[in-house]
Parts: structure tokens; C-alpha cells; sequence
């Protein structure tokens, strides 16, 4: 793999990666392929409830759309209404179809902020933050937090959502030190798995906000540089932006499906 960074996992346990040259590959039954191109650079990646998939692209600076039934990509956004995407990083859909997409706008430049795109229109700046690079999201089992790994900040945010869809209160969940976050994933207890850039290692923050480590590579080398996260069961894959693969922790948890597939599973 081109220097994976997103990484989705389909009902169905396929697996879907981005390649640094915009390549978009998928993984399923021990068979993997590149399927697409976006012809940028791919960030994070979601999928919606018919399984198509939506990449966040820092060359087009756009979310862009995969087509598994056709394998067209097209631009799906490259912004919302008083915001044009700047370097639109990390998507994810809640259960009524909406997008969330985390803009982490210029490094060491606090600023906006998540935009929040509609399935029938009416999209917006759902929040302005500031945030420190919002980067990797996850939403919580019930759809009322959204928590926001802001890398240069060096913790992870949570973000009350309220019965309106508002954004609420705003409260730092857990500080890293050093630690560089970068993507999320949530497992059915609540406890959300952060994968920290640098040093290279997956870190676990309870729902109270201690942090533990689940695993750590001083020599980044089967974990090297990861980034986003996401779960096959009770399997957290990682994605190794250093390296050119993928990596398989066992949790011992379960692995909270994404927000279209709360009600399917995916396989073990």
C-alpha cells in the first residue's frame, strides 16, 4: 500500500484504504486490489449505508465519492456554505445519513472547524472551534458526543450534540502530553481507541478519561506512524501512514459498528 492513512470497515468485514496518490484499495476475503483512484492524496475515509465510500482528499482539498456499484469517483464537497474546505482530514456518518467532516485547516493555526453535510441538503459549519488541527472523529454509541482528536493540540475533545443537532458543550476529554492523535474508534463500552502519530503507538482513553496503552513500536516498524483506526470485530485495524500496511491489534473488545451499520454488525 501507497502510505495508507484512512481506513473503513464495511459490514461484510471488506476493509477500504487510501494511498498517498490518491489510490483506493480494498481488502476482502484475502484478496487485495486497488478499485479507484481519486487522483489526489487520501485522508480519511467512511462509508455510507448502501457502502459506497467517501474519502476526504487533501489534494482536491474535496470529499470525494467512490461508487462501488459503477467505480466512479466524483467530488462529493469542497465545502459548505461560508467555508470552503481547506484540508478536509476525517468523515463520519451518524445514523440518519449525515456527514460530519473535520477540516484541520493550516497546522499551529487554530481555526475552524467540522462541517456537517446533509443528506437533503442544508449543510453548514457545524462548529467553528477553534481547534488545533481537528482531525480524526468518532461518534458515541447513543449520537450524542462527537469527539475530535486535534492533533497539535495533544488531546482529544468531546463535543455534546444536542436534541436540535446543535453543537454543545465543549469539554477536553483527555490530555496526551506529547502525543500526537490522529484517528478514533469507539468499541462498545465507551472507550475510544486514539492512534497517535508520534510517538507511533494506539492508546485507549475510558470513558472517564484515563489514558492506557494498547500498544506501543518505539522501533516503528509494525506500527509506524499510524493513523487512522477502525475495527473488524474485536480486531482494530491501523493504518501505518510510515510504512506501506496495515496492522492488526487484538482488543479483546467489541468494536462499536459505524453509524450507518449500528444495527449489523460486522463479521468477525
Amino acid at each position: 500500500m501507497d502510505h495508507a492513512e484512512g481506513v473503513a470497515v464495511a459490514p461484510d468485514g471488506t476493509v477500504w484504504c487510501g494511498g498517498e496518490q490518491g489510490q483506493i484499495y480494498r481488502l476482502a476475503d484475502g484478496r487485495f486490489e486497488q478499485v479507484a483512484s481519486t487522483g489526489g492524496f487520501c485522508l480519511g475515509l467512511a462509508l455510507d449505508a448502501a457502502g459506497h465510500v467517501f474519502v476526504c482528499d487533501a489534494a482536491h482539498a474535496a470529499v470525494m465519492r467512490l461508487d462501488t456499484v459503477t467505480g466512479q469517483v466524483d467530488t462529493f464537497a469542497d465545502g459548505v456554505p461560508g467555508h470552503r474546505f481547506v484540508n478536509p482530514n476525517y468523515p463520519v456518518f451518524d445514523t440518519a445519513g449525515r456527514l460530519y467532516v473535520s477540516d484541520s485547516g493550516t497546522p499551529h493555526v487554530p481555526g475552524p472547524g467540522i462541517a456537517r453535510l446533509e443528506p437533503d441538503g442544508g449543510d453548514v459549519l457545524w462548529h467553528r472551534g477553534p481547534f488545533d488541527f481537528a482531525n480524526g472523529l468518532a461518534l458515541s454509541a447513543d449520537g450524542r458526543t462527537l469527539y475530535v482528536a486535534e492533533t497539535w493540540g495533544h488531546r482529544v475533545t468531546a463535543i455534546d450534540i444536542t436534541a436540535d443537532g446543535a453543537p454543545g458543550a465543549r469539554r477536553v476529554l483527555a490530555r496526551l502530553g506529547e502525543a500526537l492523535p490522529d484517528g478514533l474508534a469507539l468499541d462498545t463500552d465507551g472507550n475510544l481507541y486514539v492512534a497517535c502519530y508520534e510517538p507511533s503507538q494506539i492508546l485507549v482513553v475510558a470513558p472517564g478519561g484515563a489514558v492506557s496503552v494498547l500498544a506501543r513500536d518505539p522501533g516503528a516498524h509494525e506500527l509506524c506512524h499510524p493513523t487512522n483506526v477502525a475495527f473488524l470485530g474485536s480486531t482494530l485495524i491501523a493504518a501505518n501512514l510510515g510504512r506501506w500496511h496495515l496492522s492488526a491489534i487484538q482488543t479483546g473488545a467489541t468494536g462499536l459498528p459505524l453509524g450507518p451499520f449500528r444495527d449489523k454488525g460486522t463479521r468477525p
